[in-house]
């Protein structure tokens, strides 16, 4: 008599049907929140598993030849939307496609794509846009490394950039578009908040400028933005025009300083383009890193939220701080003198002024350090985002390579310090701050 089976003593088949994903109850829509704890992954087809498990394989084993020629389709571009299974792990694999269904929840996109930095995720994007003669016209200032891409590793193969003021009106906007359209604009990229001065960009504007200026070309060059200081949390670009946001992932959504990745969400007409660059170049992110991001994302509301609140009490114990010139903080816009263009940006894209801003010291480079060099809770690295408060001298460090001159026109200059905050409690980081204040 043949062993019997756990479906032969209960009368349930031992392996389930897989369950779709669900995002509503009784009519209700689904926070992202509570999405990201079980969102495009099946217990069912992993043993069980509540978690899905990494899946370390170079390859997947096809069904069928046919459908091995399907999904060559695919991810060869043959066909769009990309392969319809799995394939080989430089174009797709379960973490990652897990990973990428929740990028995608907390702005609504319609698909996403994971990558190995976010500057390989920049990187794909501008060589899936670009050929020799095109423009790309960019905010400034932008992370350093995006300008060294455009600038000198793009202009190298004959692309050129105009680019104009992260706080720039329609007027100044349109003034810059209506010269690079005298050739083909490949792409606007944003970066908002500026990468370190915290000045923000006006997505609407450059949205209703773009469609003006362009309303008759055959194309209208697609809206990147750069969300990485702010999102998903706190802005959400695609709700005002851009069409692809940008994230490096190694900031908020990991949020542990234990990962570099990144991402890319927006249009699947453009995830398409992009998804095929990636698949030639295999900047796509490890499996082991995409599992640890879909750990981090169950916990991202919560630390953003909780880094959110340290920033507000801590800047406002340094606003008057009589060492202090002056604290880049989105949450200081309204009122401000001279910065209402700012303050209206921020009413009608942010919901929340983040954690990370730029604090400016009296004096130059030596109060800087000697600022920095007095910490003793924050951790005096670069980087964003982690659980951990950090700080770090942008015109020494990240923006180095930025020319002086550069630096002096961004407001990048010598007293600046960037600042992260954690979630440790905010009165022992001001105890930090006023030790670190009075090494001055």
């Amino acid at each position: 008599m043949a062993d019997k089976t756990e479906a032969d003593i209960t009368g349930v088949p031992a392996t389930p049907s897989p369950k779709a994903s669900v995002d509503r109850i009784g009519g209700r829509k689904l926070k992202p929140a509570t999405m990201m704890m079980g969102h495009g992954f099946d217990p069912a087809l992993s043993e069980g598993s509540l978690k899905p498990p990494i899946f370390l394989t170079s390859t997947f084993v096809f069904p069928s030849a046919a459908a091995g020629k399907r999904h060559f389709e695919g991810v060869t571009g043959k066909r769009p939307g990309g392969s319809d299974g799995l394939v080989y792990s430089r174009f797709n694999g379960p973490n990652q496609e897990i990973l990428e269904d929740r990028l995608a929840v907390w702005e609504e996109a319609e698909d996403a794509l994971a990558f190995s930095s976010g500057m390989s995720a920049i990187a794909t994007l501008f060589l899936s846009m670009v050929k020799p003669g095109d423009t790309i016209v960019h905010s400034g200032p932008l992370y350093a490394a995006t300008e060294t891409l455009i600038a000198r590793v793009l202009g190298k193969f004959g692309v050129t950039w105009l680019d104009f003021p992260a706080g720039a009106t329609r007027e100044e906007i349109d003034a810059v578009l209506t010269r690079a359209a005298t050739g083909r604009v490949a792409l606007i990229y944003l970066e908002s908040p500026a990468n370190p001065t915290n000045a923000l960009v006006d997505i609407e504007a450059v949205a209703a400028s773009r469609d003006a200026i362009f309303a008759d070309a055959d194309e209208k060059p697609p809206i990147a933005i750069d969300n990485t200081f702010l999102g998903p949390l706190w802005h959400q670009p695609l709700r005002h025009g851009a069409d692809l946001v940008v994230y490096s992932l190694t900031k908020y959504a990991g949020g542990h300083s234990d990962l570099v990745a990144g991402g890319l969400l927006g249009t699947k007409a453009h995830i398409n383009v992009i998804r095929s660059m990636r698949n030639t170049i295999g900047t796509i992110c490890d499996p082991h890193t995409a599992w640890m991001l879909l750990r981090s994302l169950e916990t991202l509301e919560l630390r953003m939220s909780r880094a959110g609140e340290n920033a507000a009490k801590v800047c406002a114990y340094l606003k008057d701080h009589p060492k202090v010139e002056h604290v880049g903080y989105l949450g200081f816009l309204e009122g401000a003198a001279g910065k209402e263009r700012q303050a209206d940006i921020y009413r009608r894209h942010c919901s929340g002024a983040g954690s990370t801003f730029s604090l400016y010291l009296k004096g130059g480079e030596a109060e800087a350090f000697a600022f920095l060099d007095g910490l003793r809770i924050a951790k005096l690295a670069v980087s964003l985002g982690g659980t951990e408060t950090l700080a770090s001298h942008p015109a020494g460090m990240t923006h180095l390579s930025v020319a002086d001159d550069r630096k002096a026109a961004l407001g990048i200059t010598d007293n600046l310090v960037r600042i992260s905050i954690g979630v440790e409690d905010a009165d022992d980081l001001i105890a930090d701050f006023t030790q670190a204040l009075d090494a001055i």
